[in-house]
């Protein structure tokens, strides 16, 4: 069996802004889930497993470069592909 599509390990930290370090776009290519406390979340833009901590946006704060602020929720994450 010769699986052309396998999927690359999921990073410790990964962010969704390409502007970032820890962007990695082959990860992107596939769908990816975090699960902060058992909750499944869809609105995270980074996250980190060993820190234990997510960063979703604010729905309306901006940062002086337009981005919107980010905040960090702590808790135990989970990184998998839906």
């Amino acid at each position: 069996m010769n699986d052309t599509t396998s999927q690359p390990n999921l990073p410790d930290r990964l962010s969704g802004n390409p502007r970032s370090p820890h962007y990695v776009a082959e990860i992107f290519e596939h769908n990816v889930g975090i699960r902060l406390n058992g909750k499944e979340r869809t609105d995270v833009e980074e996250y980190c497993i060993s820190e234990g901590w997510i960063k979703i946006p604010s729905p309306k704060s901006l940062d002086r470069r337009g981005q919107p602020m980010l905040i960090k929720l702590k808790g135990k994450v989970e990184a998998f592909y839906s």
